[in-house]
């Protein structure tokens, strides 16, 4: 086998297809049941940030109006269609548990046997291990509590008063999405100063905006793609300042603590709540790669997907490269420079 690529979303999927444009030998690996899974797992009312005319994966266009901000469920079938137009190998239900660099290339161990290739690629995306902070084992069982990760809409809360912690484009869609029912009361945790931009701006998308001006090109070597890359992003699409003026949302600042039926605040305690939404991210996991030397952040050692060990890539990473390199729109571009590293190397 010359490649193996685990993971079968919009990462997965660019690479698959100019691997096999250089008809390279591969097989695509991943976890889920179903193709899209990665995206139909999340909540049901998800949409994209980025309208359509931002959203293609290279070869097929996304078939949809352009303006139009795609669903969970239209991204899903997209990359059925994708996987489908290009007769792309994919192995479904297949958990890879460990990677193990060997004299001939690498061994990928999964839980129902083992791959040989010369090569890898990984495109397991940002999004691994649902991070909640410790103070949660301290809040009584009755207290419904979910990562974001798990949450799918208001029919999984039970009665009562809710928290939502988090203050990014998650957070404030959970937030926006649980206090429309006025007769909850929602508190929030979460930076309520965050700046909000709108998809629309003088007749344009937002998106149209940022590649104007190259928002999304900077790279992250550059002093300006650094200075972008420090700084607390933007909540797109969503009406930050709207929400936050309901009379049923009262933010509390940062949690701090917990006991019992008590969640401590910066400047307050609550014992009335009754569900917890957790929206407060997610931590790397490359520990199952054997030999990989990571970065302070817990991610691969990489310039763009080129990793430090011989044969194995990387691709989907946040700010791989730009911005944009964990997006299904921005993927693309660092699939194609890959591929043109690989293709030179071979």
């Amino acid at each position: 086998m010359d490649y193996v690529i685990i993971g079968g979303a919009q990462a997965g999927l660019a690479m698959a297809y100019h691997l096999q444009k250089m008809n390279k030998q591969f097989i695509v690996l991943d976890g889920q049941s179903q193709v899209g899974a990665s995206w139909l797992n999340r909540w049901d009312s998800l949409k994209l940030f980025t309208p359509t005319e931002y959203n293609h994966l290279p070869g097929l266009k996304f078939d949809a109006p352009k303006g139009h901000y795609p669903s969970k469920i239209e991204v899903a079938n997209y990359f059925k269609t994708y996987v489908e137009k290009f007769s792309i190998p994919m192995q479904l239900n297949t958990h890879v548990t460990a990677i193990n660099k060997t004299e001939n290339g690498f061994e990928v161990i999964h839980k129902n046997g083992s791959i040989k290739a010369n090569n890898v690629i990984v495109a397991t995306g940002p999004f691994h291990i649902p991070y909640t902070p410790p103070c949660h084992t301290k809040i009584e069982d009755s207290t419904l509590q979910m990562h974001s990760n798990y949450y799918k809409g208001t029919h999984q809360l039970q009665s009562g008063d809710a928290l939502v912690v988090g203050g990014g484009d998650s957070g404030y869609q959970i937030l926006n999405e649980i206090s429309k029912d006025q007769s909850r009361t929602v508190f929030f945790s979460g930076d309520t100063k965050v700046k909000s931009l709108p998809q629309q701006f003088l007749g344009k998308t937002l998106w149209w905006w940022f590649t104007k001006v190259g928002f999304l090109s900077y790279n992250k070597y550059s002093w300006i793609g650094k200075k972008i890359n420090r700084s607390t992003q933007p909540v797109i699409g969503t009406d930050v300042k709207g929400i936050l003026s309901r009379d049923n949302v009262i933010p509390v600042g940062r949690t701090k603590d917990a006991l019992n039926d008590q969640i401590i605040f910066e400047s307050t305690k609550k014992s009335s709540i009754k569900n917890v939404v957790w929206a407060t991210g997610y931590r790397p996991n490359f520990k199952w790669i054997h030999g990989l030397e990571l970065d302070a952040d817990g991610y691969p050692k990489n310039y763009r997907g080129v990793s430090n060990m011989d044969g194995l890539y990387f691709i989907g990473l946040p700010w791989m490269f730009t911005r944009g390199s964990a997006t299904l729109g921005g993927v693309s571009k660092d699939a194609s420079y890959l591929a043109n590293v690989i293709n030179g190397k071979n």
